[in-house]
């Protein structure tokens, strides 16, 4: 693995606008606009690098499954901050009925230098974004700078097959509605739906689209509609679960909760045993399943243990997206040694500072689809804290 320089092509903005990245810089608070997608450095890896992170990406993904099935027969939501009974009966139905319900994708962060093994950052299976960048606008770029060379990148194809493989789950005679929320200032969450809309259409499907602040509710019908009056039989949502089941429509939707086997009115995609895994909380149940494995990192959920004098430790809001809420602890100082008490639940993980490439710090984000490894996403940072002012790289195989 390394960061390579190189001279950005003329006219980029432009040219990865056209392919569906329409956020390609990104505002910081002294108002100026910086490159959010950054091809001014490119990384380069060996195929034999990514074949490794490939099989660690899938043993990861069937270890977080196998947690999920813990946390669910052993009655731990609570654990999650899942504490009302209606969202975690919903979740375990979802679970147990996992084989009816479409689940497309998820990305897991790992922290990787080229030489020791990756190790699980954390993982959002529910709503994780950067995949437009991820699938497209890096794949023509490398086609355009590196002819002949190869990407960890078959996102495209494999979100098309999936959406065939799964469309028998689909309940007919409906489009496949794709909603996305209205308050994304950038055009993230719009262009990633978007994005998955065109690769559902590419497998035959119907499809339509909607805001989710669009969506209304029928009393007369007690169902969910669209600004049409349809029926909304089916949607894909770019809309955080623990969001869905706790704004002001939250009753609605588990009252007409299609959690397999065509039982409700309306169907979800992502499906809601995704919170299982979209959740901090994953972390430390990992941990406690896998204590010492060389892929994870020391997670606990009552406090950093003895984290806080010997490793240093990460605290992360089980339900905190893009660096929101963390806090880093170095070991010795003095909020380590005696953390202060969180206002909201957290996970407690050893620090792994990322790796410093040229001054820039570095995470690999690798996606799945379905169950297999499907693509890799590099986001670099300023700080120990991977936020919104993070930029793209794009990678080759060497």
């Amino acid at each position: 693995m390394e960061r390579r320089t190189i001279d950005p092509r003329p006219g980029w903005q432009q040219t990865v606008e056209e392919q569906g990245l329409i956020y390609p810089l990104t505002r910081y608070p002294d108002n100026s606009l910086r490159p959010y997608w950054d091809e001014s450095a490119y990384y380069a890896f060996t195929l034999e690098e990514v074949e490794a992170l490939e099989e660690v990406v899938e043993e990861l993904h069937r270890m977080c499954l196998a947690a999920a099935d813990h946390i669910v027969t052993e009655d731990r939501f609570a654990d999650l901050g899942i504490t009302d009974p209606r969202v975690a009966r919903a979740v375990a139905e979802a679970w147990h009925r996992r084989a009816e319900l479409p689940s497309v994708y998820g990305r897991f962060d790992l922290r990787y230098d080229g030489t020791g093994p990756a190790k699980l950052l954390e993982y959002n299976a529910d709503t994780p974004t950067s995949l437009v960048e991820a699938a497209s606008p890096q794949w023509f770029w490398m086609e355009e700078r590196f002819p002949g060379a190869d990407q960890w990148n078959s996102l495209h194809e494999r979100l098309v097959d999936a959406w065939k493989k799964q469309s028998a789950l689909l309940p007919p005679g409906s489009p496949l509605y794709f909603a996305y929320s209205s308050a994304d200032e950038y055009g993230e969450d719009m262009m990633t739906v978007a994005y998955l809309k065109e690769t559902a259409e590419q497998a035959g499907l119907a499809t339509d689209w909607i805001s989710m602040e669009e969506i209304g509710w029928d009393r007369l019908s007690g169902r969910f509609v669209d600004t049409r009056l349809r029926f909304i039989r089916s949607v894909f949502k770019l809309y955080p679960w623990e969001w869905l089941t706790t704004d002001r429509f939250a009753g609605h939707v588990l009252d007409t909760l299609d959690n397999g086997g065509g039982t409700g009115s309306t169907l979800w995609i992502e499906p809601a045993w995704k919170m299982l895994l979209s959740n901090k909380a994953l972390l430390a149940v990992l941990w406690e399943l896998y204590p010492d494995h060389p892929n994870l990192l020391p997670a606990y959920l009552d406090g950093p243990r003895d984290l806080a004098t010997t490793h240093g430790y990460v605290a992360k809001p089980l339900l905190g997206r893009e660096g929101a809420g963390v806090t880093v602890h170095e070991p010795g100082d003095a909020t380590a040694a005696a953390p202060a008490v969180r206002d909201e639940p957290c996970c407690y993980q050893r620090l792994a500072p990322l790796p410093a490439f040229d001054g820039n710090r570095v995470v690999l984000g690798a996606w799945v689809v379905e169950n297999e490894s499907a693509g890799l996403g590099i986001r670099e940072s300023s700080g120990l804290v991977t936020d919104e002012y993070a930029r793209f790289l794009p990678h080759v195989i060497l």
